[in-house]
C-alpha cells in the first residue's frame, strides 16, 4: 500500500505561482500513475492533472493547461504539480492520487482512484 502526503500549499496574490508536492512511501511508487485533484468548498472534487508511471502520458484539465505542470520523480518516489498565472478560481484543497497500473496508462477520474493523500490548501488571493 502507497501512502501519500502532500504539501507545499499555502496563501499567494493572483499571478502567483505554487509548488506542490506528493511524497509517496510504501511500495514500489514507479508502479503507479498518479494524479492531482482539487476541492473547492460546496464543490465536488474535480481532475487537475494525470500523469502515468514513467510521465509518458500526462493529461491536464482545460482549466489548468498551459498553467500547471504536472512532473514526478520516481527515484525521490515525488510527484509535483508547479502551478504558475495562479488565479482566485483555484482556490482549493489540492489531492494527491495513486492507482496501480500496468504499462502506460493514466488515469483522470476520482472513481479510479483508491489512495488518497489528506490535501494541503491552495488560497489564491484577488
Amino acid at each position: 500500500q502507497v501512502q501519500l502526503v502532500e504539501s507545499g500549499g499555502g496563501l499567494v496574490q493572483a499571478g502567483g505561482s505554487l509548488r506542490l508536492s506528493c511524497a509517496a512511501s510504501g511500495r514500489t511508487f514507479s508502479n503507479y500513475a498518479m494524479a492531482w485533484f482539487r476541492q473547492a468548498p460546496g464543490k465536488e472534487r474535480e481532475f487537475v492533472a494525470a500523469t502515468s508511471r514513467n510521465r509518458v502520458n500526462t493529461y491536464y484539465a482545460g482549466s489548468v493547461k498551459g498553467r500547471f505542470t504536472i512532473s514526478r520523480d520516481n527515484a525521490k518516489n515525488t510527484v509535483y504539480l508547479q502551478m504558475n498565472t495562479l488565479k482566485p478560481e483555484d482556490t482549493a484543497l489540492y489531492y494527491c492520487a495513486a492507482r496501480f497500473a500496468v504499462g502506460e496508462i493514466a488515469f483522470t477520474s476520482v472513481a479510479e482512484f483508491s489512495l488518497w493523500g489528506q490535501g494541503t490548501q491552495v488560497t489564491v488571493s484577488s
